[in-house]
């Protein structure tokens, strides 16, 4: 037989069916449930729906949050509010007072009145900043002028106006007057 003769007599295909031996899985079947690969593949779908889960429960916390400072801003002066409408009650009461009142009886009720707003500054946290006879701090006061004094320097000689904090952060510095050491008189540095 020659080289030539050998290449032309191929085998040929036998057509009938053959008895059915391990057969595989085509490639885009999806694997059996028994299989690491199926467990893992479930798995891996269960984590994605609690992590898709959690982050949509994240974003609810996140937007109830940003509702709840809104709220918060929108209404957080309320209360104090609500204080303030009987200072302004008592304010018209007296303004609308008949002219035969006496003068007692006026100064009683605008002591009471500021009784009353003092009670709401004090519900709301604002408190007072009167400084006289304490060290200048230039966070809460407000220097108007300096003058001479026989107090040590830097030290608070008049309150022009008192300031304010509300907790502990300045609402309006108090506004003052500073005490200097006093110019010598007879051209000699002052002594220090």
């Amino acid at each position: 037989m020659t080289a030539h003769e050998s290449r032309s007599e191929a085998p040929s295909f036998d057509e009938t069916p053959q008895p059915a031996t391990e057969a595989t899985p085509p490639e885009d079947a999806p694997p059996r449930d028994d299989t690491p690969l199926a467990r893992a593949q479930a798995e891996a779908a269960e984590m994605k729906d609690a992590w898709l889960r959690a982050r949509a429960e994240i974003e609810n916390v996140r937007r109830q949050g940003q509702a709840d400072v809104a709220r918060a801003h929108k209404y957080a002066i309320e209360k104090f509010a609500e204080d303030l409408l009987g200072v302004k009650d008592a304010l018209e009461q007296t303004l609308a007072a008949d002219r035969a009142i006496s003068v007692e009886t006026l100064k009683t009720g605008a002591e009471l009145t500021l009784k009353s707003l003092n009670a709401a500054f004090e519900r709301a946290q604002i408190r007072e900043i009167d400084p006289a006879g304490q060290r200048f701090d230039p966070h809460r006061h407000q220097a108007m002028q300096a003058v001479e004094s026989d107090l040590p320097p830097n030290t608070v000689v008049t309150v022009f106006q008192k300031g304010y904090l509300i907790n502990d952060r300045v609402l309006r510095p108090a506004l003052v007057t500073v005490a200097k050491a006093p110019e010598p008189r007879d051209g000699s540095p002052p002594a220090g």
